[in-house]
């Protein structure tokens, strides 16, 4: 990870993080020149911004940049497109107070400021590049894991689905597996049926059958601990099926594989951190496209549960893929199932498109979560498994409508579609998400992102811990 150095040299520079309340203070302590040049400046000390000090000879010596009163986790992420190519190093005189946590962030933040995807530009600009000198309190074992499974989640959501669709999600699924020694099985094409998952194959039925089958990858994770079962949603382009979404809402849909994209992002960074427990992971993939084969609304298809659901409408296909994986997930018993999906406007309407809604049917695991996605800064909001809405999802010629009817609710009775297919007495967390920035900020650029995952992370150590 080339962000960073492990010692600095002769011409690094000092990174001092201020708040707009301790600048005055602070620069009152340096030498005339350097508190002549701040206010001449007009530096405030706003978040992210930055001020440049040289030394004597011109040289690039310190860098104050704004920080918040309690420290944000991007607010360092504008920095390496704004410096000189350089070396750097935080300012320790005025950090002294930091917690490990606290460093980590920074550093995460640092990391991930240097983010573009430019695979698929035919020119590839010089790539500039600032080091930050590993700060001694920093968990960098921990810090290049949670960069790592981001960028992994960023890249697979980014590319698009003739670059990656059912056939190459899986691959790289396989090859993360590999690379932590985990057993892997694939499942493709009509296999699925022979293996009794129904509904991937139905949803997953309208392409090209030797070149973009339906699949289901499966791979286990360590021999002792807590049993964890994440699932993701790969579904790696939906054009709505018959039920045809409009050009706008197909714009994006290149994303909606982002929940398979959290899984994996999750997955790398338990494996990478060594987290004593046996991870469980799930990824089914499919395209719901348009042809001959395609299923139709008013379809009844089969589930791996043995419920049977009726097809309100073709685009609401997330939820059946899921019913076979949540299906099989959960009966192993384990001690948390987590699904990610990109699964509904509904939710994106309630909370927008930055924060992702979070269902679960533990009120322990979910006041938990809620208080470690504070804590690490990356947002998650509970919404209710309202069960009275189940009604909602009622068919008079199958088990289950796979929609309620108008609309309302609409992220609520997903969720709740989604419980039938998870065993009784089973822990389990859905986290609905947009897994896309819309816009740019720092850090975050316009496409893919991975949402709750840090958080889910922390969720997980925490069970391992103990």
């Amino acid at each position: 990870m080339n962000f960073f150095a492990s010692k600095k040299n002769q011409k690094t520079a000092v990174l001092t993080p201020i708040t707009a309340s301790a600048l005055e203070k602070w620069a009152s302590e340096q030498d005339s020149k350097t508190a002549n040049w701040i206010a001449a400046s007009g530096f405030r000390a706003g978040i992210g911004k930055s001020l440049l000090l040289s030394g004597e000879e011109g040289e690039l010596l310190q860098v104050l940049v704004g920080v918040g009163e309690t420290l944000g986790i991007w607010d360092l992420a504008g920095l390496p497109h704004k410096l000189p190519e350089g070396s750097y190093e935080i300012d320790e005189s005025i950090t002294k107070s930091w917690t490990e946590d606290q460093f980590d962030q920074a550093c995460f933040s640092w990391a991930l400021g240097h983010y573009r995807d430019r695979r698929f530009k035919s020119e590839q600009s010089a790539k500039k590049i600032s080091q930050l000198v590993w700060p001694k309190k920093a968990n960098e074992k921990f810090v290049k894991a949670a960069v790592e499974g981001t960028q992994l989640a960023r890249d697979l959501i980014n590319a698009p689905t003739n670059k990656l669709g059912p056939a190459e999600l899986a691959k790289a699924a396989q090859d993360l597996a590999e690379s932590h020694n985990a057993d892997v099985k694939t499942i493709v094409g009509k296999e699925l049926l022979k293996e009794n998952y129904p509904a991937i194959y139905v949803v997953g039925q309208a392409v090209d059958q030797k070149k973009r089958a339906p699949r289901l990858v499966d791979f286990s994770w360590g021999k002792s601990g807590p049993k964890i079962t994440l699932v993701g949603k790969g579904v790696c382009f939906d054009t709505g099926g018959l039920n045809l979404k409009s050009a706008a809402g197909m714009s994006t849909m290149k994303k909606d594989m982002g929940g398979a994209a959290q899984v994996l992002g999750l997955a790398s960074m338990i494996m990478a951190m060594d987290l004593k427990v046996q991870l469980r992971v799930l990824i089914p993939t499919v395209e719901n496209s348009v042809n001959g084969d395609a299923y139709r609304p008013q379809d009844v298809i089969d589930t791996r549960k043995g419920l049977t659901v009726e097809i309100g409408n073709t685009d609401a296909e997330g939820r059946l893929i899921l019913s076979d994986a949540l299906t099989e997930g959960s009966s192993e018993k384990p001690d948390l199932i987590v699904d990610f999906a990109t699964l509904t406007g509904a939710a994106r309407v309630a909370l927008g498109t930055d924060l992702p809604a979070l269902f679960c049917n533990d009120d322990k695991v979910a006041a938990q979560l809620q208080e470690l996605s504070n804590n690490v800064q990356d947002p998650l909001w509970r919404m209710p498994l309202h069960q009275p809405y189940k009604k909602n999802l009622s068919s008079p010629f199958a088990d289950l409508n796979n929609i309620s009817p108008g609309g309302y609710g609409g992220a609520i009775t997903a969720a709740l579609f989604l419980e039938h297919f998870v065993e009784p007495g089973v822990s389990w967390v859905h986290i609905d998400l947009m897994a896309w920035n819309l816009k740019s900020t720092p850090g975050r650029p316009v496409g893919g992102e991975a949402m709750g995952v840090r958080a889910l992370y922390a969720l997980i150590s925490e069970m391992a811990a103990q």
